[in-house]
């Protein structure tokens, strides 16, 4: 601790800028102690002055003696003689004592004298005083002189000596205090920069000394702490590639497995996109048929020759994930499984000793998950288009029982009664009948041509409204009537089958207008309610439904209550106030009422 004080910076720094103020200091008690003893020089040298004026006054009025000014001039002088400035002058130390010793005594004796010899005595005495007084006004002067020249030489001494001192004192500090500081600085910005090889030399044993030493510890600490630091990230920068490769891999094979059909060119891609991501080559995929013992597709490792099947199908087949270790190393069987329904199997061997490590079995379990998923949704979807195409037959069936059939057993019965007339030659009767006949072929051949549009109507890209614009465009096309739409349900979901039964009671009521309302204009209006039910209208302001309307066009009629039985709706045919006809149909959308059974 003493050593570090004994050559600490700021001792330093404080000892100079002591020597500083203490010359400052005594440079100033000097001058103003030569100051002070000059400070009454002038008045010596006036008073001494004004004495020489005085003894001639004396001396000449000594002429008149009883004169009062004689007595006062005399009195004046001796005053003057003892003047307070004079002190100094009689001490024995100071060398203008003896001078004003002698003058004093000469005007002693002049005093004495002046009355008793005659005026050239007088004057030749008065003479020799003023020779004194001269000698001691001079000596004055030069006591005065040599006290300023003093002075200016302690001033100039001092003003050397500081200057001298400041650039001893700045050379130091530039030497001492600001290279080093300048060199830590630059360490520091270096080390700032990542440089922690950056060291610096102890030059004094000070602060700035320990500085740099401490610096220089910290330069190795942090560039320890960089390295098990870097490598770290390191580390880390490898696992989240790693994990960004499976994740990356688990997206392809999720988004390829959903949105494209799975085949086994996609497989094969999902198996060598594994090998890769695992690090293993030898990986199997068998698939079954959910009561077959034998693999209906296989892929298999690039070098592999013979599938397992001939080996041992038995074993592929058996699924079994915990590691069996045998000649070959270890293998690992991942069941392609879902909801009971077994796929079949993910074979991995690893082909050494080395058993597999967590992820990896993850990832292995996940894409057999998922390509069980893949499966599972393959097969509902071929099972859904299967109950889809039953379906499509059934309406398919049912409107031709509704339409065609019933046509035919029409113009049947009609061919009867047809027979029955002929042999009895009732040419009336004949002619009613073919009439008949020929009104009934119209119908079915109208019908036929309807059930084709149906079963040609599709809703494409576009959506609901463009289907609607695209069969108003046609009936505006065929009949000449004004057709206006007002569809707003830009922001209701939508089922596919809930937009063509919508499409077809659209059609079959505004065909209805065409053929049957004589009117000129068609509203058709698509809302939803507040209650969130689809309400659609089509309005005609033409002459309006007759009241036998099921015999004229039973047809079209029982279609659109077909459709809206189909969407659990209710379908409304009435006259309108204001004239022509309205067709009014309200249902809930599927997804109000899914919500309301699961409780929503």
């Amino acid at each position: 601790m003493n050593n570090k004080m004994k050559f600490s910076i700021v001792t330093r720094i404080g000892v100079a800028l002591a020597l500083i103020v203490a010359l400052a200091l005594g440079t100033m008690i000097i001058s103003y102690w030569i100051s002070e003893r000059a400070d009454s020089d002038a008045l010596a040298i006036n008073i001494a002055g004004s004495l020489r004026m005085q003894t001639y006054k004396v001396v000449m009025l000594s002429a008149t003696p009883a004169d009062p000014a004689f007595n006062r001039a005399k009195q004046k002088i001796f005053e003057t003689w003892r003047h307070p400035v004079f002190k100094r002058l009689n001490s024995k130390q100071n060398h203008m004592s003896d001078t004003f010793e002698q003058g004093k005594a000469a005007w002693e004796i002049i005093d004495q004298k002046i009355l008793k010899v005659d005026v050239d005595q007088r004057f030749a005495l008065a003479t020799s005083q003023v020779d004194l007084l001269d000698d001691l006004v001079n000596q004055i002067q030069r006591d005065a002189e040599y006290k300023v020249r003093l002075l200016r030489a302690v001033q100039v001494i001092a003003l050397f000596t500081t200057v001298l001192l400041a650039a001893i004192v700045l050379h130091w500090l530039r030497n001492r205090v600001e290279q080093p500081l300048s060199e830590l600085t630059r360490a520091a910005h270096r080390i700032g920069q990542g440089d922690f090889t950056t060291r610096l030399v102890q030059q004094q044993p000070d602060e700035l000394g320990v500085l740099a030493t401490t610096l220089n510890k910290m330069s190795d600490a942090i560039a320890s702490m960089y390295g098990n630091l870097q490598k770290r990230v390191d580390s880390q920068t490898a696992a989240l590639q790693n994990t960004n490769i499976k994740l990356q891999f688990l997206y392809d094979m999720v988004r390829n497995l959903t949105i494209e059909t799975v085949d086994k060119s996609k497989l094969d891609d999902i198996v060598e996109n594994l090998q890769r991501v695992v690090t293993i080559d030898d990986i199997e995929l068998c698939l079954i048929t959910e009561n077959g013992n034998r693999p209906y597709l296989q892929i298999l490792p690039s070098d592999q020759q013979e599938p397992c099947e001939k080996s041992s199908c038995h074993d592929c087949v058996t699924a079994n994930e915990q590691g069996e270790c045998g000649e070959d190393g270890y293998v690992y069987r991942y069941a392609v499984q879902r909801d009971n329904h077994y796929y079949g199997v993910l074979v991995v061997r690893t082909g050494t000793s080395t058993v597999l490590l967590d992820w990896q079995q993850q990832l292995l379990s996940t894409v057999a998950d998922h390509i069980a998923i893949a499966m599972g949704l393959k097969s509902e979807h071929e099972q859904t288009r299967r109950i889809a195409l039953m379906q499509e037959r059934t309406v398919i069936a049912r409107e031709l029982h509704d339409s065609l059939a019933q046509a035919l057993s029409y113009l049947k019965i009609q061919v009867s009664r047809l027979n029955k007339a002929i042999p009895k030659h009732d040419d009336a009767m004949m002619l009613d009948i073919t009439a008949e006949l020929k009104q009934g072929l119209d119908n079915a051949y109208r019908q036929l041509r309807e059930l084709l549009t149906t079963f040609r109507l599709k809703v494409e890209g576009g959506g609901l409204a463009q289907a609607i614009d695209q069969a108003i465009q046609a009936l505006t096309s065929q009949s000449g009537l004004q057709f206006r739409v007002d569809y707003q349900l830009i922001n209701v979901p939508l089922s596919p089958h809930e937009e063509i039964h919508l499409l077809q009671i659209i059609r079959e009521a505004s065909q209805n207008a065409v053929h049957h309302s004589k009117g000129t204009e068609v509203i058709i209006r698509l809302v939803q309610n507040i209650d969130q039910s689809i309400e659609l209208a089509v309005e005609d302001n033409g002459v309006g439904i007759p009241e036998s309307a099921e015999k004229l066009n039973h047809y079209g009629l029982a279609i659109m209550q077909e459709r809206s039985r189909q969407l659990f709706g209710v379908l409304n045919i009435a006259r309108r106030m204001q004239g022509g006809t309205g067709v009014y149909f309200r249902f809930t959308p599927d997804y109000l009422r899914n919500q309301s059974n699961t409780g929503v």
